[in-house]
């Protein structure tokens, strides 16, 4: 298997695991997403979409945007290290085109790697206890 890969273990799969992230994660804030990041477990990064019917209308828009998500996040996970990150999709992200998605994630993702990485590092310190 490659290394940009995006297999199940690399998806945050139910509501427990949304819930750990938002409860312990941090935001970091672009024009057409925010990213919720919190350590992950030892594990390789993984990823959660979180894109409301209510902000992207569009079923093809929702689909279009989940896409070019997990193409951009295969790509940087493995400078991720483990971190846990949920992605929620602000309205005029819809009006984007994909080439302006990929340059604003391409940014974005070693702004979660940094802000993650001091996370992970206190919740080691702390015995992977660390409350919010």
């Amino acid at each position: 298997m490659s290394q940009a890969s995006f297999p199940p273990r690399a998806r945050l799969r139910n509501a427990a695991e949304f819930r750990a992230v938002f409860a312990q994660g941090d935001k970091t804030v672009c024009p057409g997403f925010v990213l919720i990041a919190a350590a992950g477990d030892g594990q390789p990064a993984r990823l959660g979409l979180a894109l409301a019917k209510r902000r992207i209308a569009r079923a093809v828009d929702r689909n279009r945007i989940k896409r070019v998500l997990r193409e951009s996040f295969r790509h940087a996970r493995p400078e991720l290290g483990s971190v846990d990150v949920v992605v929620l999709a602000r309205s005029r992200t819809a009006a984007m085109d994909n080439k302006a998605l990929f340059a604003q994630l391409a940014g974005v993702w070693p702004r979660v790697a940094r802000n993650a990485a001091p996370v992970a590092a206190l919740d080691a310190a702390a015995g992977g206890d660390r409350q919010r």
